[in-house]
């Protein structure tokens, strides 16, 4: 008759969490990194619901409304209603969002450089030549990136306004196929 079995001995045991313990530490970069890039896919896709819920009020308001980016280089930002510049009366607060909001890490550059805002009219086309508000050119671009990546590491997405109002999100990267529905119409330099 043999003995009965009694469990796992200490031996076996410390095997198991020096394994585990390997595993997680060989985890832990690429865990990082992937919460950074998450960061990141949070603030592009505010900033562009935030393009879109401006858009969207403009054509349902059968009016100009605009949304403005807030505190650049961070991602927040406030759809309003315009209002010429020599108006003294606040402008209707419709949406906002701060950067805090699960993007604190994500920077964006705006294009023009002179430019936080970007006007729609009734018709959800991009006001031109100028925002009715302060007479800045409108903003054409957002390039949303995580600084605290190595260039390597990180991630980087652009939204594109073009002046028909057809906003999109896309990947800047010269990597991406010309045909990938994905790639920006301009890449990054």
């Amino acid at each position: 008759m043999g003995r009965p079995q009694r469990g796992m001995s200490l031996v076996e045991v410390m095997i198991v969490v020096l394994v585990a313990a390997i595993l997680i530490a060989a985890a832990i970069p690429s865990f990082t990194i992937w919460i950074q890039n998450t960061q990141i896919r949070t603030a592009s896709e505010s900033v562009l619901n935030g393009l879109q819920t401006a858009r969207n009020e403009a054509i349902r308001r059968n009016s100009c409304v605009q949304i403005k980016m807030m505190d650049s280089p961070l991602t927040s930002w406030e759809v309003r209603e315009c209002k010429n510049g020599d108006s003294t009366d606040p402008a209707t607060l419709i949406s906002g969002r701060s950067y805090a909001e699960g993007s604190q890490n994500a920077t964006s550059e705006l294009l023009p450089i002179d430019s936080s805002i970007v006007s729609f009219n009734a018709l959800g086309r991009v006001v031109l030549p100028t925002n009715p508000s302060d007479g800045s050119p409108p903003l054409t671009q957002v390039d949303l990136r995580n600084t605290t990546l190595q260039v390597e590491d990180e991630r980087r997405l652009r939204i594109e306004i073009p002046v028909g109002g057809a906003i999109r999100l896309c990947d800047p990267k010269k990597t991406v196929a010309a045909t990938d529905p994905r790639r920006c119409v301009t890449p990054l330099t």
